[in-house]
């Protein structure tokens, strides 16, 4: 049997002979988000089945793609798609991608993800800069066995996302005019919403959103010393006053009007970077 390390390895090889430099900057998009990728001067497309040691995304707004290439003359290497924790991955699984993307000489990492607003000051169709993290997804890519031989298990996550970045997008957003306001993420199982009594639960502890990803590679990428910054694109509000039943279409339109402003900050962004 393949140790982790091993793994790692064979995928980061195999990516090496498609063509793939190192040192680029990484970026995970997530539902809805998926257009960023019209601005790409892409090389390279590669399903990520066809990486060894990867899985397959199972998720119906998740292209399931790795995409090498160029965005305003930086480097890029986006993975168009990401795993969750409600698919049946592992912690090990889900934050693989970042794994790989350290092995490749990733040092920034861009981050997106849908979530629903606790913050009843935030509107669906806004994004939100994510400033901290409150993880309720029952686990830790750190905690399993033979991780310590992938970096040090006990991280420091007194500021995970990096502030440099942050002050960065921040100013690009006021230039702009881009709503972006600045909040706390929840991240939860899944893939069920939250009943009432857990919105405002959520909202008692401190967090702004809620969705069910991000934070584990946001723990990797801090292990193993990635420089990241992560959006929320808000898609519904989650008012327990006035909660109103799941809408799909809906989320997925709201993703689409958010994306253009947030295509906007990351290009801007990395042409700083």
């Amino acid at each position: 049997m393949k140790t982790m390390i091993q793994k790692i390895e064979e995928s980061s090889n195999y990516l090496n002979k498609q063509g793939v430099e190192t040192g680029a900057i990484g970026i995970i998009l997530g539902t809805g988000l998926g257009n960023l990728i019209d601005h790409l001067e892409i090389e390279k497309e590669i399903p990520f089945e066809a990486i060894p040691h990867f899985q397959s995304a199972t998720v119906e707004y998740h292209t399931g793609k790795l995409i090498y290439g160029s965005l305003n003359s930086k480097k890029v290497l986006v993975f168009q798609g990401r795993f969750h924790l409600y698919e049946g991955y592992d912690f090990f699984e889900i934050t693989y991608p970042v794994r790989i993307m350290n092995s490749l000489g990733v040092k920034k990492l861009i981050i997106s993800n849908a979530a629903g607003a606790i913050n009843l000051n935030f509107d669906k169709g806004e994004i939100m800069l994510i400033e901290d993290h409150i993880n309720l997804q029952g686990g830790s890519p750190l905690a399993g066995k033979g991780i310590d031989s992938l970096g040090n298990r006990f991280v420091d996550m007194s500021e995970p996302y990096d502030r440099s970045l942050k002050d960065k997008a921040i100013k690009i957003a006021a230039t702009k005019k881009i709503t972006l306001h600045k909040g706390v993420y929840a991240a939860v199982v899944g893939p069920q919403l939250e009943t009432k009594a857990e919105y405002r639960y959520l909202k008692i502890i401190g967090a702004d959103a809620v969705g069910m990803s991000t934070v584990p590679e946001v723990i990797v990428a801090n292990q193993l010393g990635i420089d990241c910054i992560a959006f929320s694109v808000l898609t519904d509000v989650c008012d327990p006053d006035n909660l109103q039943p799941i809408d799909i279409p809906n989320i997925m339109e709201m993703a689409k009007k958010a994306e253009q402003s947030l295509i906007v900050l990351v290009k801007q962004l990395i042409s700083l970077i």
